[in-house]
Formats: C-alpha cells, structure tokens, sequence
C-alpha cells in the first residue's frame, strides 16, 4: 500500500501542490491565482481567482476531437425511446435550451428548478444552466406537493423547468397537479414555468397557478434553431447548484456545491476511482435528482470525453436481462448502480446474466448504501468482473471511501467501501472524546478541515447550520461529522455500520425519520407517532411507524387497524411522496420515553430488528415496550 498511502499523505499534507496538479485536468479561462483559501475555516475556497465554467468543460472543448462521438445515449424503456446524441448534437441542443432559458429571465447567480424525470431534456437544462452560470436546483421528478414547495420557498427559482409526467414500471405520473398545487403552497412564486412535455397524460387544461406561467418548450426550442449561447466564465467558488437532502428537521439542507473545485474533483476522480477514458462509455444506473445522478451520469463521464448513457426503468422491465442488453448494445465499459439494483436482480432468472455478450464491461461500481457481503460475492461470481464498492454522501459530491485502481490497484475487501480517498482528510472517532479510535473500535465516521475540491461549501443561505449540523459535534475539535458508524482495521479499510442520527437509507435515498413523523402527525387520527429504520434485505433501510391513535378504539379491530393503516400511507404519499412511505404502521397505546421525555427510537428499532434493547432503567412505563413487542408479533 505505499504508493497508495504516499499519495493520500500529499493529498491532506500538501493540498496546495497536490490540488495545482489535479486542476490542470480541466480549462481555466482565467487562471487561479490561490489554490486554496483556508482562512475561514470549515469554509474552504478552492482556486482563488480561476474563472471557468462547467459546460464548457464538458461539451465546448472536447468537439474538435469528438464532435461525432456520442457523448449521450438516452434509453427509456417507459416509453420505448433510445436516442444517441453526438457530442456536438448535445452542445446544439444544450444551447438551445440555453437561449430558451435566458429569454425567459434566467440569468447568472439566479435559480432554476428543474423538476423532470429521467429524460434527455433533463441533462440538457442542467447543463444550461452550468452554460449561463445559473444555479440549478433539481428536484426528483414525482416529489410531492409539500416537499416540491418547500424547496421552492428555499431556492427562490426565477423559473421552474417541469415535465407534464413520468413514468415508473408502466404506471405515468401526472405531475401537473403536483407542480399546480406546490406553487399554491409557496410563499414565492416563480413568474415562469418552462414545461416540457411529454404527451403521456390525455390533455387537461392547466390550473390557476399555471395558466398564466407556462411556456411551451418544443415551440420555444424550434424558435431557437442554430442558437450559440457564451458560456458565462465563472469565478470558482461561484454556486453551480443547490441539491436538497434530508436532515433530522423536517427543513431540507440545500447542499450548495462550487463550480472550479466540482468540475477538478469529478475529473481526477473519473481517472484514479473509476478508471474512466477517453470515449469509454459509463452507464451509471440512478436518477438525475440525486447526487449520483449529477456526479456520473451529467458531469464526470462528459468531463472526461465519455459517452454517457441515461436510463429511464427499472432493471427488470421487460425482463431482468435488460441493463446487460444495453451492455451488449452500447458496448458500456463502466456500469455503477445501487445494491437494491444488484439484490432486485438477484431474484431474476440467472440465465439473463449469461444471455448477453458482456465482454465490453471493465468494473461494476456500488454505492449508495452498505454492501452486504453475499450480495458482493453473487453478482461478482456471475458477472466474472471486478465490483468495486464506493462511500459518499450528498455533501461531499465524490466518493470519500473507495479503491482507487489508477493510484494503486489494491484488494478489495467485500462488505467494506475501501480506504480513505486522497483529499479527504478521514479518521474514526470516538464519539464521546472525539479521539481517534483504535483499529477494530466503532466510532463516527469523520473528516477533518479543510473539506477537499467538490464538497459542500455550505448550507444554501445558512451558514449557521452548515456548522451546527456537521461542525459541532466534538467539542474543541473542527471535524466534519458524516453521522455515520464506522470501524477502520488496521490496513485502513472502513467498514460501514449505519447512521448515528435519526436519518436512514432506503434503497440509496435518504429520508430523515423525523419528516415522516411530521408527515403522520398531521393525520388527525393521530396522536403521537416514532417512526424508525430497520434493516431490509432487499433495500438495506425501511421505515416503520409506531402509532398513538387519539380514539384507542380506532384500532382496536382489525379491519379498523388497516384501514387506518392505509389512511396514514396516503397521508405520507400526498406529502412526501411515496418514497417516504412507512413499511408498516403499528398502533401501540403508549410509546417508550425516558422519565425526562426522550423517546426511545433506538429501543424500537432494537424490538423491530429482533435485538435486544438494552438498558431501559430510565423508561418511564415498561408496558410501553411490551406494547411495542405484542403490535410487531401481532399478539
């Protein structure tokens, strides 16, 4: 491991030279003039000076070498449609969209809500936005009204770009009445809503909120023809966009993410982690509204020269053969998805694995939530390839945790993510002490300041809470809290554990526990709620929910139990979308707290697990748990 270990040490030892070398990945309209800015700290300002711009970067220089290479291969077994773009169709129709954009009052430094499903039209509004230096905020497409309208008031878009509806395993979402009802909700009101539209829903006729906004986006684009917009040049630490995660509050974080430090760290990291080249070709199985989605899908693989390859389905529609049927097709090098993805497939017939010719296929990538060894071992015994394990979050925008084959081709160790990723400055603590933990202790997973290129700068218009929430967990210390459990043996492999906070990972998503609480509260059935994660073969995280009922009798009978039971999944889906549904909903008459009040989640989580719940000196009613036990075993 020397080579590897040399190579971290520069990287939080000397950042300034180490990150100098790594930015001449990428053009610089203007050079820096600082590499990096750490007298604020935890705000770090990466290439002081440097003016650039991300599409730019990842369409404008790469067409005198590959204007004819496909840079896009959209595929969307929902409606049928595959389409390649070259690299010079997607910086036509990327400029067009930009023109559209900027003559509907979209600008430098102001937001753009982007509200689509995985569609073409998608990548292309991002990265028109990245082309005239607005901030884009992309919101996942089918979020509900609630959570739309919160990131509304958050972002204060001067324009929405909807889609009319999506599609999800044959079943179309109308998101009209979605989008209709967020902008009655929020307090600002964007003047204008771009919609493109998909022709999935019979025409309706559109509603107070959206008559007198909407612009039409196939008339707008025809308008545009030959359309050659400037790339606005960028100061680097200027906002490329604002990406909403869950917190422990029910108010989304707008993770805000720079421009020149993003653009240098997805180009190192698409070279030394995913060992990506120069019209390779990535298919990196996510969603455009996660980070995973920005990271390699939209910016990294194009940063690079890739052809990138966008997918709208699911992996086992037609049949479960149908993402190695595209590795086949499109001769895809780099394929990176979510366990859920490698688990789902697990249940298919194995002879699809063996249908296709997946000689093209170099590694297969996984991140998003903990891999589970046996699940390492069958797809890497029936794929025959490397699976290569990576740990991130929203906040740092790149794997923090991975091996890194293009620094030094270490083993990988299954159910363990890797060793720490050069720039980030990673330690397991204690989480009382903050000290570093010994190998094989459990601690929190943390990372020191400065934070490297491509991480979060801060919470959208809160700095504040950008330190409250990651920078005040260890008293006199400055360290970067991940509210993640890890233990680091002693060749430096981390091994995942799951959160230290009331956030859980559902199939790579993350919902905070304490939104669907909020969500269910609002029921007036309800009287008091908790709602925890608990492990899920097939999604590593689900929810339940632990219910008070204001009428005991509303649950006392079966048939009533279920029927509220469907009431309150309704409740959760009309607010936080179906994703955020509960697993399941267990009325109890009482929830187990402390003498002083505090709820015990993590006794709950411990009964629903089948663990045991430990020390319960302090519960103030013992019959709460059992209540707890007799709802789970349906006593």
């Amino acid at each position: 491991m020397n080579r590897y270990r040399e190579f971290h040490r520069r990287s939080v030892e000397d950042p300034t030279s180490f990150w100098r070398e790594q930015a001449q990945r990428i053009h610089w309209e203007t050079p820096f003039t600082q590499v990096l800015d750490d007298s604020r700290l935890p705000f770090a300002r990466w290439f002081v000076g440097g003016r650039t711009n991300l599409c730019y970067n990842a369409l404008d220089r790469h067409l005198s070498e590959r204007a004819e290479q496909a840079a896009l291969i959209y595929v969307s077994t929902e409606t049928g449609i595959e389409r390649t773009y070259t690299y010079a169709q997607l910086h036509a129709e990327v400029n067009r969209m930009a023109a559209v954009m900027l003559s509907l009052g979209a600008k430098r430094g102001e937001r753009v809500l982007i509200y689509m499903p995985m569609m073409a039209e998608a990548l292309f509004a991002m990265l028109a936005c990245a082309r005239i230096g607005a901030i884009h905020s992309m919101v996942f497409g089918g979020f509900a009204a609630h959570s739309l309208a919160a990131r509304i008031d958050d972002a204060q878009p001067v324009l929405i770009v909807a889609a009319d509806a999506g599609s999800r395993a044959g079943k179309v979402i109308d998101y009209l009445p979605l989008l209709e009802e967020a902008l009655a909700l929020a307090l600002h009101k964007p003047p204008q809503v771009l919609l493109v539209e998909r022709h999935l829903t019979p025409p309706h006729a559109l509603g107070a909120q959206l008559q007198h906004r909407v612009a039409r986006y196939a008339a707008m684009r025809e308008q545009q023809a030959g359309a050659d917009v400037p790339c606005a040049w960028l100061e680097s630490n200027e906002v490329s966009y604002v990406l909403y995660t869950s917190g422990t509050t029910g108010k989304p974080k707008g993770v805000q993410r720079d421009v020149g430090g993003y653009a240098v760290a997805l180009a190192s990291s698409i070279d030394y982690i995913f060992d990506g080249k120069p019209g390779d070709t990535m298919f990196t199985a996510s969603d455009v509204g996660w980070v995973v989605g920005h990271s390699y899908i939209v910016y990294a693989p194009l940063l690079a020269g890739m052809t990138t390859v966008m997918y709208e389905g699911t992996p086992i529609r037609p049949d479960g053969g149908v993402w190695w049927r595209l590795v086949e097709q499109y001769k895809i090098n780099l394929m990176f998805t979510a366990p859920t993805a490698i688990r789902v497939l697990k249940k298919q017939d194995p002879a699809l694995l063996h249908q296709y010719d997946l000689s093209s296929l170099r590694t297969l990538f996984l991140a998003g939530e903990p891999l589970d060894e046996p699940t390492a071992r069958w797809i890497q015994d029936a794929l025959q390839k490397p699976v290569v394990d990576n740990y991130w979050q929203t906040e740092t925008g790149w794997p923090m945790l991975a091996i890194q084959k293009n620094v030094e081709a270490l083993p990988q160790k299954l159910g363990s993510p890797g060793v720490p990723v050069y720039g980030f400055n990673l330690s397991v603590r204690n989480e009382l002490t903050g000290e570093p933990c010994a190998a094989g202790e459990k601690g929190v997973i943390t990372l020191a300041a400065p934070l490297p290129p491509g991480a979060m700068q801060t919470v959208w218009r809160d700095d504040s809470r950008f330190i409250s929430t990651y920078w005040s967990g260890f008293p006199a210390k400055l360290l970067y809290s991940s509210f993640d459990w890890g233990i680091q043996d002693e060749n430096g492999y981390v091994t995942i554990l799951g959160r230290t906070d009331d956030v859980i990972n559902v199939a790579g998503h993350r919902l905070g526990t304490r939104e669907i609480e909020e969500s269910l509260s609002g029921h007036p059935a309800v009287a008091e709620v908790a709602v925890v994660g608990i492990h899920d073969a097939l999604k590593g995280q689900v929810a339940i929910a632990f219910v008070v009922p204001r009428e005991a009798q509303a649950a006392e009978q079966a048939e009533a139990r279920r029927g509220l039971e469907s009431e309150l999944m309704k409740t959760v889906d009309s607010t936080l979308g179906t994703i955020a549904r509960p697993a399941r909903v267990f009325f109890v008459g009482v929830l187990p707290k402390t003498r002083s009040g505090k709820l015990l989640r993590r006794a709950l989580q411990a009964l629903a697990e089948g663990r045991d719940p430990g020390d319960l000196t302090t519960l103030e009613d013992p019959l709460a748990l059992q209540q707890a036990r007799a709802a789970l075993t349906g006593a």
